[in-house]
């Protein structure tokens, strides 16, 4: 039997406490994945995007895993080696 993702988020989520920490992360995967998907819209690759920015490879990918926490400054070199400005705001 074959469980697909979004029906164990589903399960999992009716648990309070997995809730709580699960909506506490939220933030962090939302700024990963629009690093993703900005470099993917500019068409470029991790190592090009390096090339641009000055940032390591590694780095880029480490930021992409989410195994680091990008500083401000990281975030405005990313968004311009992408032709992109950084906006920030709170909701």
């Amino acid at each position: 039997m074959s469980v697909k993702f979004d029906d164990f988020l589903q399960e999992q989520l009716k648990d309070n406490d997995f809730r709580a920490e699960y909506e506490a992360l939220q933030p962090e995967y939302a700024i990963i994945q629009s690093i993703i998907n900005a470099r993917k819209e500019a068409g470029l690759t991790q190592r090009e995007l390096s090339e641009k920015t000055g940032i390591s490879q590694g780095d880029i990918s480490k930021l992409e895993r989410g195994n680091a926490n990008p500083s401000l400054r990281t975030l405005q070199r990313l968004a311009a080696g992408m032709g992109k400005v950084l906006k920030i705001e709170f909701v």
